[in-house]
Parts: structure tokens; C-alpha cells; sequence
């Protein structure tokens, strides 16, 4: 299977909050938000295995700033890491200053994604190749962020964390 490059894993998505899209406050709802962020991420995802993809779970959202009626909102989602049937796609959102163009980054997120047959069964994706120092960051992060899943999930041992285990054992 090809090995990709962290370019050929990348989707923008730009949507404009409308009213229907904000609570009673005017702040967008964050499950909209959440499911801007699930197709968005999905495309990325799909497009670095070229295979349907089916959202395995979310692993993190961060609501660090709300976002208003009428902003323009654009989401980046990025293949960070391939496994064997899996892959962890990173999702920053900006919101856009309609003045000035200026983007402030307000929200992120991490989901992961399966890709299947067609009868549900996972399939192997290719590799992901980081190119930027943010990348490799995210690269390896994937890595320690997997190992903590699994080890929480009891699919993996404590000894077997090899990168969990390195940030507290030095030898």
C-alpha cells in the first residue's frame, strides 16, 4: 500500500454561523460544531486512504473560545497519524475577523477513523509521512495518545506503553 505524505491528508472546510446554528446566546452550538468537525475530518481521512472511513471515536474537544452568529468559521482537518486500520486526524477551527481577514484559532480537536469494506470489516491504510516540524510533533503524539487509549481500554499492558512509559522512566 502507498505511503502517503501529510499533504495528500488535508481538507478546509469553511461554513458561516446562521441563526439556526446558535443557542439563545448567539454562540454556535457546539454539536453543530462537532459535526462540522466529523465531516470535515471523515474527507481527510478518506482522502489519505481513499477507502470508506467510519468515525471510531473522538478524542478530544477543546471549547476554548465561543463562536458567534455571523462569523465565518474554516476548519483544517489533517491526517496527524496512520495505524493499521486506523487513523487520527487533528481538526483546528478558526474563526475569521470579517474586518480584517485576520484568523484566530478558537477551538481543536482529535478524532479517530476506521476505514471499512463493505461489510463493516476494517482495512489496512497506508502509512502517513510527517513533513513539518508541527507534523512530526503531531506524529508522535498520535503514538502516546494511542498507547493511552488502548492501555485505559485494558487492550494493551502497562510495560507494552513504550512511549507512555519513556515521559516517566529514564534510563
Amino acid at each position: 500500500m502507498k505511503t502517503k505524505f501529510a499533504r495528500e491528508s488535508y481538507t478546509v472546510n469553511t461554513e458561516v454561523v446562521l441563526p439556526n446554528d446558535t443557542n439563545n446566546i448567539g454562540n454556535l452550538f457546539g454539536g453543530k460544531l462537532m459535526q462540522w468537525m466529523d465531516i470535515t475530518s471523515a474527507i481527510a481521512a478518506q482522502r489519505h486512504c481513499n477507502r470508506v472511513v467510519v468515525t471510531a471515536s473522538i478524542n478530544s474537544v477543546s471549547f476554548d473560545n465561543p463562536i458567534k452568529q455571523n462569523s465565518v468559521v474554516t476548519l483544517e482537518a489533517k491526517v496527524s497519524r496512520a495505524f493499521n486500520t486506523s487513523m487520527e486526524v487533528v481538526i483546528d477551527v478558526h474563526v475569521e475577523d470579517a474586518v480584517t481577514g485576520a484568523k484566530t484559532k478558537c477551538n481543536e480537536a482529535i478524532f479517530t477513523f476506521v476505514a471499512i469494506d463493505q461489510n463493516g470489516a476494517p482495512l489496512p491504510v497506508p502509512e502517513m509521512v510527517p513533513e513539518t516540524e508541527e507534523e512530526k510533533k503531531r506524529f508522535a503524539g498520535a503514538l502516546r495518545r494511542r498507547q493511552l487509549s488502548l492501555l485505559l481500554a485494558g487492550r494493551i499492558k502497562a510495560d507494552d506503553a513504550s512511549e507512555l512509559k519513556a515521559l516517566f522512566v529514564k534510563e
